[in-house]
């Protein structure tokens, strides 16, 4: 019996440490919070079988959730090549959202040509809180281009992350998710009973956490 797309996923991300686990010796993240999880999917870029995998399953999963999609917009830094690549599949037109305006020139906050109304998906490679995904969607929006929703490679599925995506309207879909990591990190023995526990408290509550 083949893998579901979620667990799939998972399972390649786990496989090349593109997710990585240490519950005795967290990471920390730029927030300050102490996490067991450090994810970093930009790794499956140098991966063929496993970019080419991520791309398809992104590419069919735009075009079943948003099917009037006219065009896909990448989320610096690492959506962008993500985001390139599925509009390539596509065959649609790709611009990409800065973090900030840039400096100098044109001061553009998005890159390539704008059009007014064109329905447009945002790609992200994982969505935390999701607050630079949905500050992306703003500028999208503050440009006057039509936000149809939101696609990533992963997600932590925090409460936050969802009412925040609630209260902007925007709808978000990934490819895989916390559960199918855990499922498949105890299914290839990443990790033991117990760092499952601590995982699982984890995700409940980050913030407060304690390994």
């Amino acid at each position: 019996m083949s893998k579901s797309v979620a667990n799939q996923v998972a399972a390649y991300l786990l496989d090349i440490e593109a997710i990585k686990l240490s519950v005795k010796k967290p990471f920390t993240w730029a927030s300050g919070w102490q996490s067991p999880i450090y994810c970093d999917n930009r790794l499956s870029l140098s991966y063929p079988t496993i970019r080419t995998y991520i791309k398809e399953q992104l590419a069919q999963s735009i075009t079943s959730a948003f099917p009037k999609v006219e065009a896909i917009a990448g989320v610096a830094t690492a959506g962008i090549p993500q985001g390139a690549l599925v509009a390539e599949a596509l065959d649609l037109p790709f611009i990409y959202i800065r973090s900030k305006p840039k400096g100098h020139g044109m001061t553009n906050m998005i890159e390539g040509r704008v059009v007014r109304k064109q329905k447009t998906v945002l790609v992200e490679d994982l969505i935390s809180t999701g607050g630079s995904s949905l500050k992306a969607a703003d500028a999208l929006k503050e440009a006057k281009i039509t936000v149809l929703g939101m696609a990533a490679i992963f997600t932590y599925g925090f409460d936050i992350s969802k009412n925040n995506f609630k209260k902007a309207n925007v709808e978000a879909i990934t490819l895989s998710n916390y559960a199918a990591m855990l499922e498949e990190a105890v299914a290839n023995n990443y990790i033991s009973e117990k760092d499952l526990v601590s995982l699982k408290a984890w995700r409940v509550d980050p913030e407060k956490w304690n390994r």
